[in-house]
C-alpha cells in the first residue's frame, strides 16, 4: 500500500512539474536572431572584410535619434543671426534673400548683380574702389541726389533706375571687374562666424545623438569577427536599425556608416549583407 501511495505522489509531482514547465514555456516568448556580414569596396578594388568594428543595433532610427535631439538644440537660425549683424540694414535684407552669409569665393561674385551693387551700400563702396578709377569714361556715376527722394522723387526715382540699369549693362559687360570684389569685403563677412555656430551646434547634437542610442535606444552591441561576422540574439520580435554609429568602416578611399531596419520575427535568423549598396556616408560637420 505504502508503495503504491509513493508512485501516485512521483506521478503527481512529475505531471505537475511538467504542467508547470509548459505554463512558462507558454509565457516566454520566442525571440529572433540577427547575423550579419560586413564588407566594403573601395573605388576600383575589391571587397574587404570589416573586421573588429563595433556595431549596435537600436530601437530607433539615428535620423529619428538625429530630430529628437535637435528638440532640445535645434540648428541656428540663419535670419536671427543675420539680424545680429553689424551691416546696413540693405545687407542684411540681401543675406536674407538669398539665404546666406558667406561673401566670400566666387560662388558669391559670380552671382551679383549690378542691381546688388547698387541696392547694398557695402557692395557699392567696395565696387566702387575695386573699378571706380580702372575705367576711364565708362564707370557709371549716380546722378540722383538723396535730396531728391522727399524733393522731387519722380525725378530721384528715374535717376536711380537709369543707374542701376548702367551698372546692370557694366557689371554684364565686364564680369572681371567683379573680382576680387569678395577680398574687400572680407571684414563685414559674417560667413566664418556662422560656419563656427554651425559647427559647435553640429558637435553638441551629434554627442546627444551617440548618447541616447548607446543608452536609451539601444538592444544590443557587438564586434565584427575576423570572419567580417556579427551576431545579436535573444531580440524581441519587431524593426531593429543596425548602425555602425559615428565609427565609419574605411576601405581605402571609401568611409562607411549604415544605420539600415532589420526585421525580427520570433523563432527565426535574420541574415544581414552590409555594403557599399546599403550605406550612408558618414554625415561631415560645417566647414570652418
Amino acid at each position: 500500500m505504502r508503495k503504491r501511495v509513493l508512485l501516485a505522489a512521483v506521478l503527481l509531482c512529475s505531471s505537475v512539474s511538467l504542467w508547470i514547465g509548459r505554463g512558462i514555456a507558454a509565457q516566454a516568448p520566442a525571440t529572433g536572431t540577427v547575423v550579419f556580414l560586413a564588407r566594403v569596396m573601395p573605388s576600383g578594388g575589391r571587397f574587404e572584410p570589416v573586421r573588429g568594428l563595433p556595431f549596435y543595433l537600436l530601437r530607433k532610427s539615428l535620423d529619428d535619434i538625429r530630430l529628437e535631439a535637435e528638440k532640445t538644440d535645434p540648428p541656428p537660425d540663419m535670419d536671427r543671426f543675420i539680424d545680429s549683424v553689424e551691416s546696413s540694414p540693405e545687407l542684411k535684407a540681401w543675406m536674407k534673400k538669398h539665404h546666406t552669409v558667406n561673401l566670400q569665393g566666387t560662388d558669391f561674385t559670380s552671382h551679383l548683380t549690378g542691381e546688388d551693387i547698387v541696392g547694398v551700400k557695402e557692395f557699392l563702396d567696395a565696387y566702387t574702389a575695386l573699378n571706380g578709377g580702372t575705367h576711364s569714361g565708362g564707370f557709371p556715376e549716380p546722378k540722383y541726389k538723396e535730396s531728391d527722394k522727399t524733393k522731387n522723387p519722380e525725378k530721384y526715382d528715374r535717376e536711380r533706375a537709369q543707374y542701376i540699369d548702367a551698372m546692370q549693362k557694366f557689371v554684364k559687360a565686364n564680369p572681371d571687374s567683379l573680382a576680387g570684389l569678395d577680398v574687400l569685403l572680407a571684414d563685414k563677412n559674417p560667413g566664418r562666424h556662422w560656419s563656427q555656430i554651425e559647427g559647435e551646434q553640429h558637435e553638441r547634437a551629434e554627442h546627444r545623438v551617440i548618447q541616447l542610442a548607446q543608452s536609451v535606444y539601444l538592444a544590443g552591441a557587438t564586434e565584427s569577427g575576423f570572419d567580417s561576422h556579427g551576431t545579436f540574439s535573444g531580440l524581441a520580435p519587431g524593426t531593429y536599425w543596425l548602425t555602425t554609429l559615428d565609427t565609419p568602416a574605411i576601405a581605402g578611399d571609401v568611409r562607411l556608416r549604415w544605420d539600415l531596419p532589420v526585421t525580427v520575427r520570433a523563432g527565426e535568423t535574420t541574415l544581414v549583407d552590409l555594403s557599399n549598396a546599403n550605406a550612408i556616408e558618414p554625415a561631415a560637420p560645417p566647414a570652418l
